[in-house]
């Protein structure tokens, strides 16, 4: 299959929020730590992130109940809260457990069908939007799937949609056949073209070569990468071409997550400025 040209498709830039979460995943998670302002503002400034973005983002972050700050004298701390502890070790799932490619598929699909009146048109955006984001894919109209026994409750957390959502988990049988479920509920050459789209700025013998040091390298791959993954739907590896380009994606992101690693934390090492842990 010809999934097109990846430098016809480039990787948006990364938003300072999404950095961010890139940031605190590598830095900050499980070490109980807190991280002076500054020290963060220092750090992105070699991602050409402005002071004002990122202060701006961390205050939006508190706000969100992403973060927590902590007053020492005239200097402010960011530290977790239990709800970023959550979306970052998500992350770190996705990233290093789960993958880009679904070995491990057992045939069976979560179903998520539902009909909503009008009066509830906001909420029905709202869980179209985070059923994509777990991975699901509209079938039919009013019914969704994904691959595997998947736990919606996050998804339909805070939506108070009560008898109007039905889920279920199937196999399927004749006359419908798993690489028609996918074809039709997936855009495979889309998600494809982002896997090039990454290959095209990284798979390169010098990958942006305009960042100053592996830190920066280090956030930018982690983040373009998390966004790759997180948009993923996770398709079981049988029913897509043998040549997908998620493999050889997913090779390139760990061989360079392994080299940028040591000076990256080298650098940041000497750059942030912490609260010890708490006792």
């Amino acid at each position: 299959m010809n999934f097109g040209d990846g430098d016809d498709h480039r990787l948006p830039p990364a938003r300072p929020q999404s950095l961010m979460f890139s940031f605190l995943g590598v830095y900050v998670l499980d070490r109980g730590t807190a991280v002076y302002s500054g020290s963060v503002i220092d750090v992105f400034a070699r991602l050409g992130v402005s002071e004002e973005a990122v202060r701006s983002t961390l205050a939006r972050m508190v706000q969100r109940n992403m973060l927590v700050r902590h007053r020492r004298g005239r200097k402010v701390y960011f530290g977790l809260t239990p709800h970023a502890v959550h979306v970052l070790e998500d992350g770190r799932r996705r990233v290093w457990e789960t993958g880009a490619v679904n070995r491990d598929w057992d045939g069976t699909w979560t179903l998520v069908g539902f009909s909503l009146p009008d009066s509830k048109r906001r909420a029905r955006h709202d869980l179209r939007s985070r059923l994509i984001w777990a991975g699901f894919g509209l079938l039919q109209s009013g019914l969704w799937i994904a691959p595997g026994a998947m736990d919606v409750a996050d998804v339909l957390d805070s939506l108070d949609l009560g008898d109007h959502v039905t889920v279920l988990t199937a196999k399927a049988f004749k006359p419908s056949e798993t690489a028609d479920l996918v074809r039709k509920a997936f855009d495979i050459e889309q998600i494809a073209r982002r896997y090039q789209a990454f290959l095209a700025q990284w798979d390169t013998p010098r990958p942006v070569p305009s960042a100053p040091d592996d830190l920066a390298r280090q956030l930018l791959v982690h983040t373009d990468w998390l966004q790759l993954v997180r948009q993923d739907p996770h398709l079981p590896a049988e029913h897509l071409p043998r040549d997908w380009p998620a493999i050889r994606a997913e090779q390139v992101f760990r061989s360079l997550a392994e080299e940028y690693e040591p000076r990256a934390a080298e650098l940041a090492g000497r750059v942030l400025d912490t609260l010890p842990p708490r006792p």
